[in-house]
């Protein structure tokens, strides 16, 4: 049985959220080492891991523009080899200042990265795949977050933690390089893909403009209440997420006083569990469309996600063992990665032929969120003594977005027409 062309797309879309956040956490893991040798307070790696997701968000609507004007093809090949040659400059840094600027710089460069899947998911698969394909895509960086605890711990203990970026910046070089060889961005321009799945691909994706479509701009994408609704609930979901990208390992290390190899291992738990959430949650996505909920199928997985959310973190404030206090955290993250796979396929829905843009102000707001996360944890916990304001604000945030979702509606477009399909 022949596999079909366009999951060797998603494979490659897959490898790349893999590597982004194998990138992202890296930093995290080496902590210690980088605050040791660099003399850095834990408010100011707060700073260092919080920086990445400012630049992120700043340059999230350029970013997904340029995926729209240039297409995906050429503008992830220039993101991936911006971002790795900014991760590869982490090495490199020699104070607080430095440090700072690299990790900023790197989050510029990752930014544009998921709004340009996103353009691509619009161009390469039918509306009635889409949740599945974004589940699984964002599974790829909750894998990636999750074993690059443990490897990134190994590799920091046997290369030491510049050589570490170093590495990882050689590897996206390579990825973008083969990406940029291979990918076309619309499928009937790619000469390896059978004519019949060009057809069924064509004939099943969502409706697009006749002609050239015009680029969206950013006044046009703000003037619409569903980009603002989209935006306050994915704010709530970066919030909780993030904190396990930045604090959750050392969290669980100075709290229960484990060694870097168990930390790692306890701390991938939660990550495991949310590309579980994106799997879920991409399937509820599918079936629900198939059936012919299209409303239903964005809001009742991201509803449902949230509320687990709040409930992960109400069950995390009484824990009193580190086995609790992971499975709490599984819980949450479980919920608030299912609310990926329908944010990101609201986003294709009503921005279509602008989707990279319209998912780039979404992902921006989101980053802020991000953070807001970051620092938090640190300045709250110094502020109060105590990690419990930190979790009750997620919980709150949570039902938020679980109640910002009722008020969605994926069928109306940018221009608030009725989206269709072929």
């Amino acid at each position: 049985m022949r596999v079909p062309f366009r999951f060797g797309v998603l494979l490659a879309t897959f490898l790349l959220s893999l590597l982004m956040y194998i990138d992202r956490i890296a930093i995290s893991t080496a902590k210690e080492p980088v605050a040791d040798e660099l003399g850095l307070s834990d408010t100011q790696m707060g700073w260092v891991l919080s920086v990445f997701a400012l630049g992120y968000a700043l340059f999230q609507v350029p970013g997904g523009m340029l995926g729209d004007r240039l297409g995906a093809r050429k503008a992830l090949a220039a993101i991936v080899s911006a971002w790795s040659l900014f991760t590869a400059l982490t090495g490199a840094v020699w104070n607080f200042a430095s440090l700072l600027s690299a990790r900023f710089l790197f989050g510029l460069g990752e930014a544009g990265a998921f709004p340009c899947v996103a353009r691509t998911v619009f161009s390469w698969f039918p509306l009635r795949e889409r949740g599945i394909v974004n589940g699984i895509n964002f599974s790829g960086s909750r894998i990636g977050a999750a074993f690059s605890l443990p490897l990134m711990a190994w590799m920091v203990a046997a290369f030491g933690w510049r050589m570490t970026f170093f590495i990882l910046g050689l590897v996206g070089v390579v990825w973008a390089v083969v990406w940029y060889r291979w990918f076309r961005d619309e499928p009937e321009d790619h000469p390896y893909l059978g004519a019949e799945e060009r057809a069924y691909i064509l004939g099943n994706r969502q409706n697009r403009t006749v002609g050239n479509a015009p680029a969206l701009g950013l006044v046009k994408i703000l003037s619409h209440r569903n980009v603002w609704l989209n935006m306050g609930q994915y704010f709530a979901s970066n919030f909780v997420f993030f904190f396990c990208l930045t604090w959750l390992y050392p969290y669980l290390k100075e709290k229960y006083a484990l060694g870097a190899a168990a930390t790692g291992l306890y701390a991938m738990t939660p990550l495991i569990l949310g590309a579980v959430g994106n799997w879920v949650s991409g399937l509820m996505v599918d079936i629900l469309y198939q059936h012919g909920w299209w409303k239903s199928s964005r809001q009742l997985p991201a509803v449902l996600g949230f509320v687990l959310t709040a409930v992960g973190l109400a069950l995390l404030l009484k824990a009193d063992t580190v086995g609790w206090a992971v499975t709490a955290m599984a819980i949450a993250v479980f919920g608030a990665d299912m609310t990926l796979s329908p944010s990101w396929s609201f986003c294709t829905d009503i921005g279509r032929e602008s989707a990279g843009a319209v998912s780039g102000v979404m992902n921006m707001a989101g980053n802020f969120g991000s953070f807001v996360t970051a620092l938090a944890f640190p300045y709250l916990k110094n502020w109060t003594g105590s990690d419990v304001p930190f979790f009750y604000t997620g919980m709150v945030l949570a039902l938020l977005a679980a109640t910002i979702w009722l008020f969605m509606d994926p069928r109306k477009s940018m221009g608030n027409e009725k989206a269709t399909v072929h």
